[in-house]
């Protein structure tokens, strides 16, 4: 016997499956990350198309089955057009939502998640954003060290991982399994053939920020290249790292 169901979500992917069929990934309210499977929605004729597309916040209906969530309705709450109709707003919610789908495992309804997806697509879509700025560059890596954080992961960016010590204003170095340490355990431990990456202080100062959901001030900060620069390389590391635990 099926179950019907009723709840609002946000698309993160949408995957054709035979000729008219097609396969929604959602983070929904009530359920957390879901698949749901849309029968003939490719069709031109389709009623639940119009409610339903990538990265829309929309309300859903499914009916569960014994093996898969069957789509039987859906509209649309928010389209968010305004980063639909941006290139570069558009390219941050694609890394966005393959940072979302990569790292949240399984159906498990989490609120905090819910809140923060909802949070950055508002703010790309509400604030008017010059996409050449730092703050801009930045959005998805605002993103990444949250749901990070909320999935239990959150780094210390005060103290050293190693002796414990506080972080002083100088050259600190990165490890994507441990996080920081100062350059004095650096030094002892420079034959283990650690792989880190050098981090400046104003690196981690961004890095505390980010982490903290400090808006206000990340708005007001004016990043260099060679601080994006650094935010990516430890970015990159840190999510590499993040897959492979999860898989």
């Amino acid at each position: 016997m099926s179950v019907y169901y009723r709840t609002q979500g946000f698309v993160l992917k949408k995957i054709d499956l035979r000729e008219a069929d097609q396969v929604f990934v959602i983070y929904a309210e009530d359920f957390g990350k879901i698949e749901v499977l849309g029968r003939g929605i490719r069709k031109i004729k389709s009623k639940i198309k119009p409610g339903i597309d990538l990265f829309y916040l929309s309300e859903i209906d499914f009916v569960q089955g014994k093996k898969q969530k069957t789509l039987i309705g859906a509209t649309a709450i928010e389209k968010f057009k305004n980063i639909r109709n941006s290139p570069e707003k558009l390219a941050i919610v694609y890394k966005i939502v393959n940072v979302a789908d990569d790292l949240i495992n399984g159906q498990e309804q989490d609120g905090g998640i819910w809140n923060l997806l909802r949070e950055v697509f508002d703010k790309l879509n509400n604030s008017d954003f010059n996409v050449q700025s730092s703050m801009f560059k930045v959005i998805h890596y605002y993103f990444f060290w949250n749901l990070l954080s909320i999935l239990g992961y959150k780094s210390d960016l005060y103290h050293c991982v190693f002796c414990g010590k506080k972080l002083m204003p100088q050259k600190n170095y990165f490890i994507p399994k441990s996080g920081i340490f100062c350059a004095r355990c650096a030094g002892e431990r420079k034959s283990s053939g650690l792989t880190n990456v050098g981090l400046s202080q104003d690196a981690i100062k961004i890095l505390r920020i980010l982490e903290n959901k400090s808006w206000g001030t990340l708005i007001k900060l004016k990043m260099e290249k060679i601080h994006l620069k650094e935010l990516e390389k430890i970015f990159q590391m840190v999510y590499s790292n993040q897959r492979l635990v999860l898989v």
